[in-house]
């Protein structure tokens, strides 16, 4: 069932997306040749901790999955696309980073996601990362009252198919309140003007996850983390939004 939000309850989910924001700033900050991603975890843990906010991600199990989630943050490095664990592997010069990071505070969810380069970029990494956080660009601008969930779709797919970029089979965003995943699902490409029409109140987690090769994708041992099936690299960018009178809003900004 597809929940419509209240004026004052987005404003208590722009304050758990506030903590989601301050938490990805804090760990891109932390984030550095020779840190662990262990110790990026911590960091997460840290500061939603101190915003008096619970990690949404931690101990959480959907039907797919074999286990409970066991940390704060998914930490995707290079050939990793979303739901990497955070291991002992410490980052290497170079290392293409994804974090998504998700809490709850007084019982409503933000989520979102950032992709960097630490240390020497490769520059075909950096040209990816900027198409992916075009592409959510696209997917917000389009998240227009009365428009369709299409138009999201089909706007996220023509800026990144732009520029040859791979796309997750079967991926996408969510709607998002007081579970981190409500109906509807948010496929990244579609058709326009097809789905439900976008009404105020909804709030939508948009995510476009891009690669520099195919399509195709596989599982870790883990279970959880998803990687590009051909070994090339790939970026993630998430922002949680609300359909409002006056368009698109962000809650999950600093």
């Amino acid at each position: 069932m597809v929940e419509i939000k209240t004026e004052s309850e987005l404003a208590m989910m722009r304050e758990a997306g506030r903590v989601v924001a301050n938490t990805l700033h804090a760990v891109k900050e932390a984030a550095a040749i020779g840190v662990s991603l262990r110790e990026l975890d911590e960091v997460a843990a840290h500061v939603i901790s101190e915003a008096g906010a619970k990690p949404s991600f931690l101990h959480y199990q959907p039907r797919s999955a074999p286990t409970p989630y066991p940390n704060v943050l998914c930490a995707s490095v290079n050939d990793v696309v979303v739901h990497g664990i955070p291991t002992a592997y410490r980052i290497q010069d170079g290392d293409l980073v994804s974090i998504d990071c998700g809490a709850i505070l007084d019982g409503w969810n933000g989520d979102a996601a950032i992709s960097f380069v630490v240390g020497n970029a490769d520059p075909a990494d950096l040209a990816l990362i900027a198409a992916t956080e075009r592409a959510l660009a696209a997917g917000i601008a389009a998240a227009q009252p009365g428009a369709k969930l299409g138009d999201i779709s089909s706007a996220i797919g023509a800026a990144g198919r732009a520029e040859g970029h791979g796309m997750l089979d079967d991926h996408g965003g969510h709607g998002i309140g007081r579970a981190m995943h409500e109906d509807p699902h948010l496929p990244n490409e579609g058709r326009a003007g097809r789905g439900m029409r976008l009404k105020p109140g909804l709030a939508l987690a948009i995510e476009p996850m891009l690669t520099r090769g195919g399509d195709a994708y596989r599982y870790a041992e883990d279970g959880w983390s998803i990687l590009t099936a051909d070994g090339s690299r790939a970026a993630h960018v998430e922002h949680t939004i609300a359909i409002t009178e006056d368009g698109p809003r962000v809650l999950t900004v600093r």
